[in-house]
């Protein structure tokens, strides 16, 4: 599995992370969690983000493979209480990024990011403050942000973030020239966010029912690539290699609760990167179509 730099940070990450939501929303038991990530530790796997508010998720993982806690880089997110309100007071952040060390099993997590708080949260100031305290504490190596549109633009700007972890696939190209190219220039790592549009194609005629996959598959439906026609694991690989194709992208994280998956996906990247007019022409199909409401799905 290929591995990048990380921004300035030092730390060289998998291509391919998992993303931890998956486990936690659609159920998954900790046993089928300890199988699939020991699997994919084994297989080269050094990433691995989840955050506060998925479901048990932050206790799978820590349950699973605490004990491996030097084979792989931990991102969590804070900011979002069990109930999923937004709480960006400093002391409130603190508290949970402690209860989330506790559930993960480890003293340190390497990156802590606030979990897609609105702008003015972020220029208020409070927030990032108290994730500088935490990485003051010894709690976390880096801090990041994890959010799209103008927020993240700030993130980047403000100077005082790590790391972005932000929407990039065939159906959310906003970032691409709004945010990732100032991201590289300032040296943040980057994280790729539903990195394949949750392969929302496969859905075919018929709306699904989770909100962040309708929204993707009403885009695509209108955009209408031609390799979403092809036998989904060589659709899913050219979606995964255009996200990885950004430039400043230095991991895509892809959930599953489905064991050996995470093998299967690193497969799809044996294929080599994504040629470059094949990358032209989804940019310039998204250009013809998209519209200004197209923003990034926070």
């Amino acid at each position: 599995m290929e591995k990048r730099p990380f921004g300035k940070t030092g730390m060289n990450v998998t291509v391919l992370g998992f993303g931890g939501a998956e486990i936690g929303y659609e159920g998954a038991s900790p046993e089928t969690v300890r199988i699939l990530l020991n699997d994919a530790l084994d297989a080269g796997l050094n990433v691995i983000d989840t955050a506060e508010c998925y479901p048990n998720s932050e206790e799978m993982i820590g349950a699973a493979v605490a004990h491996r806690r030097g084979e792989y880089f931990l991102f969590t997110k804070c900011g979002h209480t069990d109930t999923m309100a937004g709480d960006w007071r400093k002391e409130p952040l603190l508290r949970t990024i402690e209860r989330s060390l506790k559930r993960l099993r480890t003293d340190c997590v390497d990156l802590v990011q606030l979990h897609s708080c609105g702008l003015d949260e972020l220029r208020r100031g409070e927030c990032i403050e108290a994730l500088e305290t935490a990485r003051e504490r010894g709690h976390t190596r880096f801090i990041g942000y994890s959010g799209d549109g103008a927020a993240a633009r700030y993130a980047v700007e403000c100077g005082r973030f790590d790391a972005l972890q932000i929407s990039v696939s065939v159906a959310d190209m906003e970032a691409i020239d709004m945010v990732l190219p100032l991201a590289a220039e300032r040296g943040l790592g980057v994280i790729a966010k539903r990195p394949v549009a949750n392969a929302a194609w496969r859905y075919g005629a018929v709306p699904p029912e989770e909100k962040y996959h309708t929204v993707y598959w009403e885009r695509l439906r209108k955009l209408d690539y031609e390799f979403t026609r092809r036998p989904m694991p060589e659709a899913i690989s050219i979606a995964l290699r255009f996200t990885l194709a950004q430039p400043g992208v230095s991991t895509a994280i892809v959930g599953t609760k489905q064991p050996g998956r995470w093998r299967e996906n690193a497969r799809l990247l044996e294929a080599g990167p994504l040629p470059a007019e094949e990358i032209a022409a989804l940019r310039r199909r998204w250009a013809e179509v998209a519209t200004p409401d197209w923003v990034g799905q926070t």
